[in-house]
């Protein structure tokens, strides 16, 4: 288990690529944005986590967690997350994710005729 901003979970990520394979997980990724976004805006913001966070088991997370998991995903500063600003704050917090990070993506990336995407 890892605590990251006083928000405890346990890392199921290396178990899911070993089940779905690494397109099938980032599939997995882009479907769990899609759950958080705000629909109108297409990204993730503040009241769109605070509201959606039971989807993920937090439901009690507090304002300030929401408000730290916002902005340590927000690598361009709009004060939101984006699809790719999302997946990459996923793999930061999965210490095991973050040691394949390369062959997983490169995996996902190679087409079934093996040309890369």
């Amino acid at each position: 288990m890892a605590c990251q901003n006083g928000v405890v979970f346990e890392d199921f990520f290396p178990a899911m690529v070993d089940k779905l394979g690494a397109e099938g997980f980032m599939k997995e990724l882009c479907n769990g944005f899609r759950l958080l976004m705000d629909g109108e805006r297409g990204v993730i913001t503040f009241q769109s986590l605070k509201r959606n966070s039971g989807l993920l088991g937090l439901q009690g997370m507090s304002d300030d967690e929401v408000r730290s998991m916002i902005k340590e995903g927000d690598l361009n500063g709009d004060g939101c997350l984006n699809e790719m600003e999302f997946c990459t704050l996923m793999f930061r917090l999965s210490p095991a994710m973050m040691e394949s990070s390369v062959e997983l993506l490169e995996e996902a990336f190679v087409t079934d005729d093996g040309d890369q995407v």
